[in-house]
Parts: structure tokens; C-alpha cells; sequence
């Protein structure tokens, strides 16, 4: 849910530039879908303020861990939709995670099909991983929150970053997902690469609040990320 930050984001950041190129993981994935074909900011916020998108994670009953907390069929059915309905008109691409080799994976544009999108947001744990060619798949964002060895590996020599998890919001998952991230690779170091960033003060809410669609919190989040994306490009040059 704290993809709804995004969208805020973007709110700020579209009346200033047109991207490139468009990267995304996890939230982003699915958000930087939509930008690439040609989302506008009012969409992409009406997007997070629909009350349906409170369906898409549904926990099952009863509580199956081995199998996945949440029932991936509203996800799969809503990101097929989501799929058809926007189509890249500019370079896009995603990433994601093979298990178990904890490997991370590039996918652009015209390789995507509704699975490697659902694969990009597939919550390790949440969702099960997504199986595409005989090998499995979770979400991008487990090794790299912001993908930016991806969009140096597309050409990308400036980058203009909206980072929602900048800050974990439990010591848990912090602990757990730097463990996977310290075992997968060292840090990627991009000396040459300008980057503007944009992200929230300190964590956007709690782990609850990050799996459950609640208008109030969605609300402070589009704000905070416009307001967040306008102090970050004041005075930047973004063309």
C-alpha cells in the first residue's frame, strides 16, 4: 500500500519531465507499468483511492504459511487487467528474484507478460512465487528496494528516485531482509550516475498498515509523497 506514495509523487514530478525510461520493483513495478503507458497522475491516484484495491490482499483461512498468507488470485486477476489496460509507450522494464538462488533478474518491456509482473510484486511469504519457464520468482524488491543497477544496465545516466521503503517499518523485517540482501550480493556503487531522491522522513507506517487498504492512511501518503517529490526537484534540474 505504501505504493500510494508513489503516485503522489508523480503528481509533483509530471508537470516537470518525461522520463526516459522507467524502472520499477514490487509497488513500483506495478506503478511504473502504468507511467509507461501513459498514466496520468490523477489515474494513478485514483488507482490507490479505489476501495477495491483493499481485495487484492486477501488472507486466507485458515492461516496457511507454507502456501502463502494471502490468496494470490485477486492479485493475479487485477494485475491481468492491469497488464492489458496499460501498455509501455517508452522504455520500461521490472525486476525480480529467483528462488532459491537468490538471484536478481532484469525483464524489459517486450519480454513482460502478466506473470512477470505479478512475479515483481510477489511478497515473499505474502504471495506464493510466481513460476515462469520452470523456475520460480518473487519480489524485485527483496534484494534491491530501488533497482538502480537496473536502469544503469538500460542506459540510464541520471535517475530521479522515489523510494518508499527507504526505512523498513519493523527491526524484523529490516534484520531479515538485510540478511538476504548481505548474502545475495555486496551494494552496487554507481559513481558516475546523478541521482535525485525522494522519499519519506522516516517509515510510512506500520507492516500492518503497509498490507491493508484504510482511505485515511492513503490519503496522508499521496500528500506526503507530492509534498515529498516538490522539496526533492525544487531548484533540481530535472530536463
Amino acid at each position: 500500500m505504501f505504493g500510494a506514495y508513489q503516485a503522489g509523487a508523480w503528481k509533483a514530478l509530471a508537470g516537470h519531465f518525461r522520463p526516459d525510461l522507467i524502472v520499477g520493483a514490487s509497488a513500483g513495478a506495478l506503478n511504473g507499468w502504468a507511467l509507461a503507458g501513459g498514466c496520468s497522475p490523477a489515474e494513478l491516484i485514483a488507482v490507490w483511492r479505489d476501495p477495491a484495491t483493499a481485495g487484492l490482499m486477501q488472507r486466507r483461512f485458515p492461516v496457511q504459511p507454507w502456501r502463502s498468507f494471502f490468496d494470490p488470485d485477486p492479485l493475479t486477476r487485477w494485475v491481468n487487467q492491469y497488464f492489458a489496460q496499460f501498455q509501455p509507450r517508452m522504455p520500461y522494464a521490472s525486476t525480480m528474484v529467483e528462488v532459491p538462488r537468490l538471484r536478481q533478474v532484469l525483464v524489459r518491456g517486450e519480454q513482460m507478460t502478466p506473470a512477470h509482473l505479478m512475479a515483481s510484486c510477489a511478497i515473499p511469504c505474502g504471495f506464493p512465487p510466481v513460476r515462469i519457464g520452470g523456475k520460480f520468482y518473487v519480489d524485485g524488491g527483496l534484494l534491491s528496494a530501488v533497482p538502480l543497477w537496473a536502469a544503469v544496465e538500460l542506459g540510464a545516466t541520471r535517475a530521479v528516485v522515489v523510494n518508499v521503503l527507504a526505512q523498513m517499518p519493523s527491526r524484523i523485517l529490516r534484520a531479515t531482509v538485510g540478511a538476504f540482501r548481505a548474502l545475495a550480493a555486496p551494494r552496487a556503487q554507481f559513481p558516475g550516475l546523478k541521482v535525485i531522491e525522494i522519499r519519506p522522513p522516516g517509515p510510512l507506517g506500520s507492516v500492518h498498515d503497509a498490507l491493508t487498504w484504510n482511505e485515511e492512511n492513503v490519503l496522508r501518503w499521496i500528500a506526503q509523497g507530492e509534498r515529498d517529490a516538490a522539496a526533492a526537484i525544487g531548484g533540481a534540474a530535472l530536463a
